[in-house]
């Protein structure tokens, strides 16, 4: 079975009932739980983290019938950084590596497909990646 991960943008948008992009996010997110593995990590987890004070809570939303968790590979974290690397050089200003290189590193090492709402930095840097977007 294909294996998908999923960007805290994607399931933000389904716990905020964020107006714009609920119905996307939410269509989206069935219509691949039917036929793949969705998949998080730990940076994607941390991210989602922040709209909750109770890490129960979390769980449940996150909850391992729904999402299968899965660490970051060393070899992502690797390419994370030559691609942060990248960045850096061609002008990017943020001085601290960002989720994005570890999330599509993740998905790029593993050979998921991504599905996020934000695909411009990752077809920059990950150009071989499958990613599921508007």
């Amino acid at each position: 079975m294909n294996k998908v991960l999923v960007d805290s943008n994607v399931i933000l948008d389904i716990v905020t009932e964020n107006p714009t992009w609920f119905d996307w996010s939410a269509r989206q997110l069935k219509r691949l739980a039917d036929k793949s593995v969705l998949v998080i990590n730990p940076i994607i987890y941390s991210e989602v983290s922040i709209g909750f004070d109770r890490v129960e809570d979390l769980d449940i939303v996150l909850s391992a019938g729904a999402f299968h968790r899965e660490n970051l590979p060393w070899d992502a974290t690797f390419l994370a950084g030559k691609c942060f690397l990248k960045y850096r050089r061609s002008g990017g200003n943020k001085r601290s590596p960002l989720p994005d290189f570890f999330i599509g590193a993740h998905a790029a090492i593993q050979g998921f497909s991504l599905l996020t709402r934000d695909a411009s930095r990752y077809k920059s840097y990950f150009p071989k990646l499958t990613i599921i977007s508007p």
